[in-house]
Formats: structure tokens, sequence, C-alpha cells
């Protein structure tokens, strides 16, 4: 039986669906507007005058994908590192596929790609080469979400750079920006006759103040901002995706705060809330609004691709939705279904030969007792959400 939101409510008319997917937009462009909201109904178009209904029910079906932290460390750039530069692509290549299937795939993008000419570096304050974005670009993502506590670590330089290159490879990017103008500009991306934006914010930038007349450069969490912004895309969206980096870092289960942040996006019309920061996995759930929708959050994907000691820290995953558009007549409604979950792992030796594999396919001497690990990880992402498939890849 397919998972869906509550029941649909009446919305002003919107534009009627498009049969083929639109090109994507320049970067910090939007696309042609639409208004139908997830959740709800909304008329597909007025219809002429003495024109007969059309009762004719139509599906419009997307595939998304998201992963957790990509967080550049020293001994993975070393690893990377070639004769001509820097090659990350062999590390995502035992899970590109799963990128690929995806409709739309987002990566959380964790330490900026200033590129070599800033010089690379680490903890504390990450600066990688910009070949990292190549690789994203190679495996199959369509969207990086910029804003985390690591975004200012090398200033703005770094920023711009990391934005200019996500540019140049026609990978959108939200929560970092080049200027306000760029930030006020929706991230919008039309596929299969459902059009999806895309918003992200941070709890903070580790103490670094925000550059004085920059407060582009990051958004920052702010309930105010987010409900305006919210708003904002959903009139011009069928689905609004919000980024979210909160919670506390390597804690198992959500805090009060990050449900009462996830709650206020909600209600604000988000659709569905993605969760990074803790560098392990915490559950998923709906979060049911006053006006009858339900949102799907992920309260932490875990670190992707990241240099971390500690089993929790090496397991991150492949969120796997389904968006449906129905339109039936005048009405249309976005539902989000089959919810799946693939647990994945940071293969590493000695600090090298990086590479994030499914978890059930873990060599042994790399994860005593996987099987026990593969089962605990699936038992906590369903804690709350039951009907979440964990899948082994």
């Amino acid at each position: 039986m397919a998972l869906t939101g509550a029941g649909c409510q009446p919305k002003e008319a919107a534009n009627p669906p498009q049969q083929q997917a639109q090109p994507l937009p320049p970067a910090g462009l939007s696309a042609p507007k639409t208004d139908s909201l997830q959740g709800h109904r909304a008329d597909s178009g007025a219809k002429p005058e003495g024109a007969e209904p059309d009762e004719q029910e139509r599906v419009y079906q997307v595939k998304l994908a998201f992963v957790g932290d990509v967080l550049i460390h020293r001994s993975i750039y070393k690893d990377a590192k070639t004769e001509d530069g820097y090659d990350f692509r062999p590390m995502f290549e035992p899970v590109k596929k799963y990128i690929e299937a995806a409709d739309i795939a987002l990566a959380n993008q964790e330490s900026m790609i200033g590129g070599t000419a800033l010089g690379l570096s680490d903890y504390p304050r990450f600066n990688g080469p910009a070949e990292v974005g190549d690789a994203l670009k190679d495996a199959g993502f369509d969207v990086v979400n910029l804003a985390n506590n690591h975004t200012l670590d090398r200033g703005a330089e770094a920023v711009e750079n990391t934005i200019r290159h996500y540019r140049d490879l026609g990978i959108q990017y939200t929560g970092a920006y080049l200027s306000e103008e760029d930030r006020q500009q929706l991230r919008t991306m039309d596929k299969n006759g459902v059009k999806f934006c895309f918003l992200s914010y941070t709890y903070g930038t580790n103490g670094i103040p925000v550059p004085e007349g920059k407060p582009y450069l990051v958004n920052l969490i702010d309930e105010p901002t987010i409900r305006e912004d919210v708003a904002k895309a959903r009139g011009q969206s069928d689905v609004v995706v919000v980024s979210l980096h909160f919670g506390q870092e390597y804690v198992n289960m959500p805090n009060d705060e990050q449900k009462r942040i996830a709650r206020a996006a909600a209600e604000a019309g988000a659709t569905i809330i993605i969760g990074h920061h803790p560098h392990v996995l915490q559950p998923a759930e709906w979060i049911e609004t006053e006006d009858g929708r339900k949102a799907f959050v992920v309260y932490s994907l875990g670190n992707f691709l990241a240099g971390q000691e500690g089993t929790r820290k090496r397991i991150g995953g492949i969120l796997q939705l389904d968006v449906e558009k129905t339109v039936k007549g005048q009405d249309a409604c976005i539902q989000v279904k089959r919810p799946t979950f693939i647990p994945t792992w940071i293969h590493m030796v000695n600090w090298r030969k990086y590479k994030v594999e499914p978890l059930r396919t873990v060599e042994k001497d790399q994860l005593p007792q996987a099987d026990a690990v593969w089962s605990e990880i699936a038992d906590h992402m369903k804690r709350w959400m039951p009907e979440l498939h964990v899948a082994e890849g």
C-alpha cells in the first residue's frame, strides 16, 4: 500500500503540469512559475467556458535521492592525488548507480572546495580541491547544499570559488550565494511535470562572523526567515525541500530544538526536510501539520564521505523518495511515497583507499559483525517510521 500524506485541500488555480522535464535553469535563476502545493489540491488550469471537464487522471512521478555530509579531510584529498591533480570519482563508484537512478539527487557539501590556489586544509578550517565537485557531477548529483558550520572556514573567496565551480558544472547550489540578488532567486528545478524548490540553512559557522555587508554568503537558521522563504517557494513550486544543518554532533537522536525547527519548516509549507551536521544517522518521521498535510523529515543522514574514526561516523546512507503529482480535472495533489533507505559505509585502509559502498557489501575485516550492525541501523532509522524500507542496495 502506497504511503501518502494527509488528504488534499482546495487551493488557488495552478498551471497545468508539463509532460516533459523542463531544462535545468542556469544556476541562480528560477524556472517558470507553477502554484500547486504538496499535500493540497490545486486547480490545474481554467477551462474555456462551456468546455467539458477533463476527468482523466494523470500521474507524474519523480524519484529523489539524498545523501549526507561530503567532508573532505586531508587523508581523503591525499588519497585522491594524481599526477595531474585530484580524482575523487572512484570513491563514489560503488554507489553511483543509486545516485544516477534518481531524477534529482542532492548532497550536503560540508567543506568548501575553494581549490588549491587558496591552499588545501583540514579540520578545523576546511578547504578542498575543486575536483570534488567534478566527482559529484560524475556520480549524478544535481543539487548541493552549501549552508553548514564550515561554510566560512576559509572566508568569502573559498565560498565564491565553490559557487563558481558548481555554476560551471551546471549543478544547482543552495544555502550560500554570490550576492543578495543571487540569494533572492529561488533554486527551482522542473522534472517530469513536477516543480521543486530547494532551500537550506545552518545553525551557525563555528563562531566565524559573517563578513560585514555579505550576509548572503551563508543562510543562518532564523524561523521568521525560513517561514518567509518557504512561503515564497511554495507559491512558485509543487514541492519545497528544506535542508537544515542542526543538532548535536555524534548524538544518535534529534533534540527538541531540531524537532521544533523541523516542525516550523513543515508548518510553513515544506514538503521534505533533510537534516545534516551530527555526522551520525538520526531517524526519519512524518510531521503532521495543522492544515492536514504530512511532511517527511530525516533528522540526520550522517557522513557520506568523511575521514572520521568510529563505526557510527563511517555509516551514512542514501535516502530515496518518490514524489507523485496526481491531476484529475482541475484538482492536483502531491504526495511523498515509498521512502527507502540504503545504509552506506565509508571504506578505508590506513586512511587510504577510500570508497563509499552499501553497508551490506562491507568486508568482515572492515566491519566485524556487519550483519548485526546493519540490523541495528535498520531498526534505528525505522524507529518512528516502521514503513520505511531499509534496502540492502
